[in-house]
């Protein structure tokens, strides 16, 4: 791969990207963050300008997904095309797919088939509700998941009906697994020789992220409810307003619960029997919310941020996105960061949020246009020129 990589820790692998839409090329975005040769494969028979799922190529949406990325056309519906695609997969490390669980078996490109051309490669496949089962045939989309997942009954305001989340977690996360579960299956590569197939969908990854509220269902048989802006066990802890804006205070255990009061000018509510334990405080949580709220509302929240922070206790603004990229530690942990091109674009996106001291990632090269490298791309696996131009000719690529 001759263009620059987006860091050392993973360059010693080349990754096929066949992924679309959003938690396939989450997944392969943190392998080319981090340095992996990934190779994007465009579908030849797609719209050139880019209007797909997720908005045109051109904008913030694909910009953010798919740099530090190298782009090939094929057209994987022609015998001679999936022919290509097999002798790349010989090559391959990786290949992460998000088909129906049914396409890539009529294109002859699953696992079981690409393992007998190459035991090594490691398979990465997302789908929506699993690779089998009663539901794997249908389509995916992060807001079913969310409520098939269970987060929607819990998100909002108590008695406000189920409320999405306002990103795409499941999609998100669900790419962020699978990258997980490449990277764990290249590090046991190493012992046993062999690849696998990885498996994820937007179903399990949304079940994951439920975390201690479906612990608390499996093994204590207690169904979470809304709750709003209040955290579910720990009060006071949520959203309370200043005299300008809004706050959160994160009051967590009884020692901070005391400084709290003493920092809001309220000491006495320790001795109230009504908050003096955490179960009190949980049972009257209206309560206590309320009257917190007539004391916060008397200073302003940057005020608020700097007393209750001095005091020890949890806090924060509220910020729009605009506010939260202006905000002081923000640009100083830099994970807004420019990507070099040689067209002088403005191309300023969100970078990897772990550093890493020897191999850290950085925004190496701008997303690529439609089918950019294709020539370079099959030269590099072994393709001849007069090879390439019969491909052209045959559009096949």
């Amino acid at each position: 791969m001759p263009s620059p990589r987006a860091s050392q820790a993973l360059s010693r692998f080349t990754v096929l990207d066949l992924t679309r839409v959003r938690s396939g090329p989450t997944c392969v975005r943190q392998l080319a963050d981090w340095g992996a040769n990934v190779i994007k494969i465009d579908a030849l028979l797609e719209d050139a300008a880019g209007e797909q799922p997720g908005g045109p190529r051109s904008g913030s949406d694909f910009q953010n997904l798919h740099r530090n990325k190298r782009a090939m056309t094929l057209n994987l519906k022609d015998a001679r095309g999936l022919d290509v695609f097999k002798r790349l997969a010989a090559k391959a490390d990786v290949i992460v797919e998000n088909f129906r669980p049914d396409v890539k078996a009529k294109l002859g490109i699953d696992y079981e088939s690409l393992r007998k051309i190459n035991p090594r490669l490691v398979y990465g496949s997302i789908s929506g509700f699993g690779q089998d089962g009663p539901y794997h045939k249908r389509p995916g989309f992060d807001q079913i998941a969310q409520g098939m997942g269970g987060l929607m009954s819990i998100t909002g305001a108590p008695g406000g009906g189920p409320m999405r989340v306002g990103i795409p977690v499941a999609d998100l996360t669900a790419g962020l697994f699978c990258a997980t579960g490449i990277l764990t299956a290249l590090l046991e590569r190493e012992v046993s020789g062999e690849g696998q197939w990885v498996q994820t969908s937007l179903l399990q990854a949304q079940i994951f992220m439920l975390d201690f509220q479906a612990a608390r269902w499996l093994m204590e048989k207690e169904v979470a409810k809304q709750a709003g802006n209040n955290h579910p066990t720990s009060i006071p802890t949520g959203v309370f307003k200043t005299s300008d804006g809004y706050i959160n205070i994160a009051t967590t255990g009884g020692r901070i619960w005391e400084r709290f009061t003493q920092a809001i000018g309220a000491p006495e509510l320790v001795a109230n029997p009504d908050y003096a334990t955490a179960p009190a405080r949980s049972a009257n949580r209206d309560a206590l919310n309320a009257l917190i709220g007539t004391l916060t509302e008397n200073k302003s929240t940057d005020t608020w941020v700097s007393e209750l922070n001095a005091a020890g206790v949890p806090c924060g603004p509220i910020y729009s996105i605009d506010q939260m990229f202006e905000d002081e530690q923000v640009k100083h942990l830099g994970i807004a960061q420019d990507v070099p091109n040689d067209e002088n674009r403005i191309i300023r996106l969100v970078g990897q949020p772990v550093t890493l001291s020897r191999t850290p990632s950085k925004m190496a090269v701008r997303p690529p246009e439609f089918g950019e490298q294709t020539d370079e791309v099959l030269a590099e696996f072994g393709f001849g020129a007069d090879e390439i131009v019969a491909l052209k000719q045959g559009r096949i690529v």
